[in-house]
């Protein structure tokens, strides 16, 4: 299952924060389909087949094809000193 760093974690829960609607949701990760790539948004709540990863509260659902193909993987971030976040994948171990 895809794990998350802790900076990943505190991303995850600053953008989360900066969407009222969604303060109590996370970030959704969605496979683009076929090529290799995956879209991040914030939701209110889970798609009813997501899997949903919690790590010190900071909450990723993950869409049927993107748990599969993630599972083997760690989420990182970046953050720079402006505040903007880039979020990289690696493989666990």
């Amino acid at each position: 299952m895809l794990t998350l760093t802790q900076t990943a974690a505190d991303a995850v829960k600053e953008i989360v924060a900066r969407v009222p609607q969604a303060e109590d949701g996370g970030v959704r990760i969605r496979d683009t389909g076929g090529t290799g790539g995956f879209e991040l948004s914030v939701a209110p709540d889970p798609q009813p087949h997501d899997t949903i990863v919690v790590t010190d509260g900071a909450r990723v659902f993950l869409d049927e094809t993107a748990a599969v193909a993630l599972d083997d993987r760690v989420l990182d971030a970046e953050v720079s000193e402006e505040g903007a976040v880039r979020f990289a994948l690696a493989t666990q171990g």
